[in-house]
């Protein structure tokens, strides 16, 4: 074996493939968009990268992976693999506390982290992106919409002096305007491919042998599905009296959008008429993933979901959808049958044939058995465990109402004993799809097809990495799970077509970019980056847990110096006299109901001069009575004197904001401080407090009252005209203060204070 020799990589440790090295010198010229199949070494070419752009330039290089075992992977195969001292190259996540990230940012060379923890640090101000020289995105199709990706790639090309990007992916999927989308978020100038069957791949590949096994559908399931179609068609009827054209045939996608046009229309046009259509089309749709159950999962799975759907109609906020279906008399003859039915899904049988059969030649094989559902991912766990089977489901983190995730180290330990052969089957969701690191996974079954074309070639390349794998699709004849398998092969052919057709696009664009004469900048030019250190920014306080809104990384974006804090009361401090609470409309309709937001509101305004509700969103009336959320405006408006803006979505929160903390800060030329959430406080900061404390009195003033006359006592002494010598203390202010501290308490009543 030939290994590579590069004086940033250790000596020995990593194989030198022709195909990886080829990418990599593109890599290094260019921003690089990399699709290869999972298992043929994406990290290696991120190393390669990594390892020149060290040697060559002076600066620190960041990595970012989706989730924190991907992350912990990359960091522990940069340490075993880069030339240089382990404590450089360091992982970053949300259990890291700010200070200390701070400090290893500092201290690193190397980073790898999840990219919200990058995205919150870059808006906070903790970090700065203008030393990184290179910034790989790993499982980069995912860097699309609002996601942490596109911001972090959007600051990296304005604050770095000399930025290089690397994406990596197994698929970007055949969505040309998704992949496009990818490629300019991530300023991609150059795609480079490489499929199984390239000349310079075959040497390093294994033969994957794909077996499609069709089981038919039992005619005591049949009739349960034909039951449940009953119900769909007495809907789709429903639909046809409404004037909407709809129909049993259209798949999942389609009725999704017409879903979404039917709620366009209904709110500009208020038609009662697409609101009770809307409702039927929710019923539909819940009623047809039943169907699918039974077809491609069987009755467990069913009635699983049923036992959901009984739940979510009795709790006090579930949908109308829910609760329309199970009074149905249709629908309740239908879950009887499906109760009453005892036949299994003949792939469950399948299953246990092809692992038994798998485990007999080969009784130390690593088996992966992908399943959408967490419902059948137990079923088949437990039945596979019944034969005697070593075998665990794994599923992701979030915990549900019937069912708990997995934490993160369980599944690091559960991959650990997978890898020591104590456990020879997982049974895994999408959670399994994206970057385990099983090198020596044997058979991958799909337990029932899957539509996605990134989906499917990520099943698929958990095998055949290390040695010879198989791959097995069960399918239930004339079902959406033969339809899926086509869909799925139809998107993967279109996604190889318009990628190497964009990749033409680019270097066609980029040979006319470079062909272009570039003028030098006109010497002692400022840019546009150097220019904004030069100016004061705005500053605006934002509470900690406000960090997951797109308003936080908006406000970013607009040139505000974002100060991330623990707030005792708001959640956006604008100047030392006013201070925001933003609700989106479903929490601001939540806290009516638990009136929370009335004591929200109170303490606001006892803390903050010039205290604003803001709601975002539409649909303020939607869920309560009319009369009762024109009441409760009208207290927080009327009777808490509190301004109410409504803003349409998170950038018209954010402009808004801007907008009040610009007139503040510049146009006013007042201080911003967040001085009710500290707990802690000095002698300094205490004094300062006690004297803001008074109307009109807020940092500034405090200040320059303390450094005038250095004790609290003595302000409380002086004269009206002693005070006014103060720098901005006039007559109407003075003669406040005056009567705030000679007004004898049991008098306070009495008097009015302007």
């Amino acid at each position: 074996m030939e290994y590579v020799h590069h004086p940033m990589i250790k000596e020995r440790t990593v194989e030198r493939r022709s195909y990886q090295i080829a990418i990599a010198a593109t890599a290094l010229m260019h921003n690089t968009l990399v699709i290869l199949p999972t298992g043929l070494g994406k990290t290696v070419i991120a190393l390669l990268v990594i390892a020149s752009r060290l040697h060559n330039k002076d600066g620190r290089v960041l990595m970012l992976a989706p989730t924190k075992p991907l992350v912990e992977q990359h960091a522990e195969f940069l340490r075993r693999t880069l030339n240089i001292p382990p404590n450089q190259i360091v992982s970053l996540s949300g259990e890291i506390p700010p200070e200390r990230r701070i400090q290893l940012w500092k201290n690193a060379k190397v980073i790898v982290s999840t990219p919200q923890v990058i995205e919150n640090d870059l808006i906070a101000g903790r970090i700065t992106l203008e030393d990184v020289i290179h910034i790989t995105f790993d499982e980069a199709h995912r860097a699309v919409g609002n996601y942490s990706y596109v911001f972090i790639a959007k600051t990296y090309f304005k604050q770095a002096k000399d930025p290089l990007v690397l994406a990596l992916t197994a698929s970007p999927g055949s969505d040309i305007e998704r992949i496009k989308e990818v490629v300019e978020n991530l300023h991609i100038e150059e795609i480079e491919i490489r499929t199984e069957f390239d000349p310079d791949v075959k040497p390093y590949i294994h033969e994957k042998k794909i077996e499609w096994i069709k089981v038919d559908m039992p005619k005591e399931l049949e009739e349960v599905r034909e039951a449940f179609k009953k119900c769909l068609e007495l809907r789709f009827k429903r639909l046809e009296g409404l004037g909407i054209a709809a129909n049993p045939n259209m798949t999942k996608k389609e009725l999704l959008a017409l879903q979404e046009a039917l709620q366009s229309e209904a709110v500009e046009t208020k038609d009662q008429r697409l609101f009770e259509a809307l409702s039927v089309l929710a019923e539909i749709l819940k009623i047809q993933h039943g169907v699918e159950l039974i077809e491609t999962q069987g009755l467990d799975a069913l009635k699983h979901y049923l036992k959901r759907l009984v739940v979510e109609a009795k709790s006090k906020g579930g949908s109308r959808a829910a609760k329309s279906i199970i009074i149905d008399p249709t629908f309740r003859k239908a879950v009887i049958k499906a109760l009453k039915c005892e036949v299994d899904h003949p792939k469950l049988e399948k299953l246990k044939e092809v692992i038994k059969d798998q485990l007999a030649k080969k009784p130390d094989s690593r088996i992966i058995v992908f399943t959408n559902f967490r419902d059948t991912a137990d079923v088949l766990a437990r039945e596979l465990q019944k034969i005697g089977i070593k075998a665990v489901r794994f599923v992701g983190q979030a915990n549900r109402a019937d069912d708990r995730g997995m934490k993160q180290r369980e599944q690091i330990e559960t991959l650990e004993q997978f890898r020591a052969g104590l456990i020879n089957v997982l049974v895994a969701t999408s959670v399994g799809e994206e970057g385990l690191d099983i090198p020596e996974t044997d058979l991958v079954v799909f337990y029932e097809a899957v539509p996605s074309e990134i989906r499917a070639i990520q099943r698929k390349g958990r095998t055949g990495r290390a040695r010879e794998g198989r791959i097995v699709v069960l399918v239930t004849r004339g079902t959406r799970d033969e339809a899926y398998y086509w869909i799925s092969l139809r998107k993967e052919r279109l996604m190889f077509e318009r990628l190497y057709e964009l990749k033409e696009q680019l270097r066609r664009t980029l040979k006319r970019q470079e062909s272009l004469t570039t003028f030098a900048k006109p010497e002692g030019q400022k840019s546009l980056t150097e220019f904004s250190r030069m100016v004061k920014p705005v500053v605006i306080y934002v509470d900690s847990r406000e960090m997951k809104s797109e308003v936080v990384k908006k406000l970013y974006e607009m040139g505000i110096a974002v100060r991330v804090q623990n707030l005792d009361v708001g959640d956006y401090v604008l100047s030392e006299r006013v201070a925001v609470e933003r609700k989106t409309v479903d929490d601001f309709i939540d806290s009516i109901v638990s009136r929370n937001i009335f004591d929200q509101l109170l303490r606001l305004r006892r803390a903050y001069l010039k205290p604003i509700l803001i709601i975002e969103g539409n649909g303020l009336y939607k869920r309560l009575n009319p009369n009762a959320m024109r009441g409760a405006l009208a207290t927080i408006a009327v009777d808490f004197g509190i301004p109410i803006i409504q803003t349409a979505n998170a950038e018209e929160t954010a402009e808004i904001l801007a907008v009040i903390a610009r007139r503040e800060q510049e146009g006013k030329e007042r201080a911003v401080s967040p001085h009710v959430g500290k707990t802690k406080m000095t002698l300094k900061e205490q004094q300062e407090y006690v004297v803001s404390a008074i109307s009109d009195i807020g940092p500034v003033l405090a200040r320059n009252l303390l450094e005038h006359f250095q004790t609290i006592e003595r302000i409380a002494t002086a004269s009206e005209e002693e005070l006014m010598k103060v720098p901005k203390i006039g007559r109407k202010i003075a003669r406040k203060i005056r009567t705030l501290m000679t007004t004898p308490y049991s008098e306070a009543d009495k008097v009015e204070m302007d």
